[in-house]
């Protein structure tokens, strides 16, 4: 079976083509600027060609997707009637879901009452959904969702200690995200350790997330309500007082979406180091020669490692001893120094880093085990691979 697998951003669309039979990905490429003039880039076989057209809406960014599958300069299909089935990545399931589903005209109007959970990528997601219903119809369309592995959360671990009607009027609980990601490297983990085991998942990227996993059963997760909640990330500051809020209205005069926005868009990495918030920008400063931004930088790196190191800390707790630790996602994959200082100081939990598995020895792209000899917990450096997992959930609920 061939799965086109779709992930639908506000002014973006990705795509992968994937040969499931032979587990490889045929195509690959990206829509970007949709809406505003468009340009599209594809990567087959080593190969790659950028192209600007203007694409008004998701619908047109589809068509040059399927211009582009089926075309001589990019030979991945001689038809569209050998797609068997389009894998869509869906931000939220709310509780209505604990599993991704083949979409049909009922769940369809549930996955639209659930924009309010998700007001700037659930509108875009089921925007996908459409184009490829217009497009290619008759052939089966699934949501894989962002939130559903963490759905095994209990309920002490999501709900918050705020009043009962803001959960049962709004829906007002911990929901999680990155959910692929963390599904795909608890199974890899799996396999590697030959066990469902008790796994902490380091999803470090711009975005990032932690995930205490019992058994292949999520029990705990760092976002929550958004992805605002839990450690800092690139351009978000992860957790802090709620009344920073109304200090920062009151002193700056800006409205409480402005000052979400601040917290988002503003703050973490770039906002402390005042640099970028791009983690190999913010090293380069913090490790090269002295600039006014060194100290800065510097403590922006130390922040962001304290805050996953803490959640580590919390997670062992929660899963009362862990057998294996996993890094991916762009920084926990490729940032050798930053693994370094997360896992540094962390022996008396029986977690203890090999430096040189971690950095002279250590080949990117693969898997890796970076923990010493004696550490009584495995840590591993293992490559995410979300549109795999889109694909692979695609294929299960289609046959």
């Amino acid at each position: 079976m061939k799965v086109l697998v779709i992930n639908a951003g506000s002014s973006s669309l990705k795509y992968q083509v994937m040969d499931m039979d032979e587990n490889k990905v045929l195509t690959k490429g990206l829509c970007e600027r949709i809406g505003i003039d468009g340009r599209h880039t594809n990567k087959t076989n080593g190969g790659k060609f950028v192209e600007e057209v203007t694409m008004k809406n998701h619908s047109d960014a589809l068509k040059v997707v399927i211009r582009c599958i089926e075309s001589e300069v990019v030979p991945t299909i001689s038809s569209l009637s050998e797609i068997g089935a389009v894998g869509h990545r869906v931000l939220h399931a709310g509780e209505m879901y604990n599993d991704s589903i083949v979409i049909n005209e009922e769940n369809m109007v549930e996955l639209e009452k659930l924009i309010p959970l998700g007001p700037l990528h659930q509108p875009a997601n089921i925007a996908g959904v459409k184009a490829c219903q217009e497009l290619l119809p008759g052939v089966p369309q699934v949501a894989v969702f962002d939130t559903t592995f963490h759905s095994t959360m209990p309920a002490y671990a999501y709900r918050y200690a705020i009043p009962k009607e803001a959960y049962t009027k709004w829906g007002i609980r911990k929901y999680g995200f990155h959910g692929t990601s963390h599904k795909y490297i608890a199974g890899e983990l799996a396999k590697l350790e030959g066990k469902e085991g008790k796994f902490i998942i380091c999803h470090i990227g711009n975005g990032a997330s932690l995930s205490a996993v019992n058994n292949g059963k999520c029990i705990d997760t760092t976002m929550g309500y958004t992805p605002l909640e839990g450690v800092m990330m690139g351009s978000r500051s992860g957790d802090v007082d709620p009344s920073i809020c109304e200090r920062i209205m009151k002193e700056t005069g800006m409205t409480i979406s402005e000052t979400i926005n601040y917290l988002n868009k503003k703050s973490g990495l770039i906002g402390v180091s005042g640099i970028s918030e791009d983690m190999r920008d913010v090293e380069e400063v913090a490790y090269g020669e002295d600039s006014e931004k060194k100290a800065d930088a510097l403590l922006a790196l130390q922040m962001h490692a304290y805050k996953v190191k803490k959640y580590i800390g919390s997670y062992f707790a929660a899963l009362n001893g862990v057998d294996a630790i996993a890094f991916t996602a762009g920084v926990g994959e490729n940032g050798a120094e930053y693994r370094e200082m997360v896992l540094s100081n962390l022996e008396g939990l029986g977690i203890v880093l090999d430096n040189d598995k971690n950095l002279t020895n250590f080949k990117r792209g693969e898997v890796n085990v970076i923990s010493a000899d004696n550490s009584k917990v495995k840590i591993y450096v293992i490559p995410t691979d979300e549109e795999f997992m889109i694909a692979k959930d695609t294929e299960r609920l289609v046959k």
